[in-house]
């Protein structure tokens, strides 16, 4: 569809959302990412059946983690979103991506620099 969302945002694909684990997302503000999404399919209409809700259950406790390391938790979101949604992927982008502008970059980040 040729669609435009910034650069700096990198794609990783899975079989479901459900699959991403606590880890990789703790793991990506360590290796330097300001903020981290993971777009799943709609609520109710996963292929693996609960995995979209397994995907928001593991969101919200990394929210939780940041928090309490005092690390914004609006670095991190959950959206969901149907695969034939090409324009609202692009447009989820854009806009996380300006919200993780407004922030700043990761104090994590800035942390491993010194």
């Amino acid at each position: 569809m040729r669609l435009q969302y910034p650069t700096d945002v990198r794609v990783i694909q899975l079989p479901c959302s459900g699959r991403v684990d606590i880890l990789h997302l703790l793991k990506a503000f360590e290796d330097g990412a300001d903020g981290v999404y993971v777009a799943g399919c709609m609520e109710g209409d996963c292929h693996f059946l609960t995995g979209n809700y397994k995907a928001r259950r593991k969101v919200e406790y990394v929210k939780k983690v940041l928090d309490s390391l005092g690390i914004e938790p609006e670095r991190i979101e959950m959206y969901n979103m149907s695969s034939a949604e090409g324009p609202r992927f692009a447009q989820v982008a854009n806009e996380f991506t300006e919200r993780i502008r407004e922030l700043g970059p990761s104090p994590v980040a800035a942390d491993q620099a010194a």
